[in-house]
């Protein structure tokens, strides 16, 4: 019985797995996969036809590679009723996102990761990323958003994420445990936090903790653009932006 029982597990941990290897990259193929889990491809190819039917994800019927699905989605919102200021924050992000021309994003803490729940793009012109990270998971100490957080987190919960391996997504990534803190230290001294190029090369970012009356860290909402457009003194602007919108956010909640 307890064999039988450890298949099973065993079984659901591979369709795990292969779910998430989409968090990182899309679209994916049998090959790739198998490699990158070590897995026979016998295997990879009917957990990827099982998670198809059940439309958690989708296959590219010209390159026969694979996109997280609708069912995904369905997931990613049902969390997201979990948070119930993220319904508030929605039209706050749309505001911001009109007048800056940026993308927006609302993240929450994650265990010691940074969760995209939400997304806004401009409602008029086409915005510079194409896509969105809607329901990526990402690094704390790789974007602004997850520094946002983590500089306002418990003292024993930052200590113990210090205590681990940081790893890095570029070069820019802080991964020395003593210039982390010094940073987390430099934004609760402004009230912001950035990323130039941290997480991904080309792409900045400056993001605002959400906070609840108690200070509790809720969440954080941030604005990510190219670099070129995200000058020091921009990013100031683009923080003060953040933070009246943030406030009145708070004041809602």
């Amino acid at each position: 019985m307890a064999d039988k029982q450890e298949i099973k597990v065993k079984s659901i941990k591979k369709t795990i797995d292969v779910l998430n290897c989409f968090l990182t990259r899309q679209p994916l193929g049998v090959t790739e996969i198998s490699e990158r889990l070590g897995l026979y491809k016998s295997n990879v190819h009917s957990i990827l036809s099982t998670l198809t039917a059940l439309e958690y994800l989708d296959q590219d019927p010209d390159s026969g590679k694979y996109y997280l699905g609708i069912g995904v989605l369905r997931l990613g919102r049902a969390i997201g009723n979990r948070y119930s200021f993220h319904k508030l924050a929605s039209p706050h992000m749309q505001v911001l996102s009109d007048e800056t021309g940026e993308i927006v994003y609302l993240t929450v803490p994650f265990q010691n990761k940074v969760y995209y729940l939400d997304t806004a793009f401009p409602t008029t012109g086409v915005p510079h990323l194409v896509g969105s990270i809607q329901n990526v998971i990402e690094n704390m100490n790789s974007t602004s958003s997850g520094k946002a957080m983590l500089a306002y987190m418990p003292e024993d919960f930052v200590e113990e994420f210090l205590s681990k391996p940081l790893t890095g997504q570029t070069e820019n990534t802080i991964t020395d445990p003593d210039v982390l803190r010094q940073e987390l230290a430099r934004i609760r001294a402004v009230g912001y936090a950035t990323d130039n190029m941290e997480a991904e090369i080309g792409i900045s970012c400056v993001a605002v903790p959400i906070r609840s009356s108690t200070g509790a860290v809720l969440g954080a909402m941030s604005i990510s653009g190219p670099s070129p457009r995200f000058s020091p003194e921009r990013m100031e602007q683009l923080a003060r932006k953040l933070k009246e919108h943030v406030d009145a956010l708070q004041r809602e909640m």
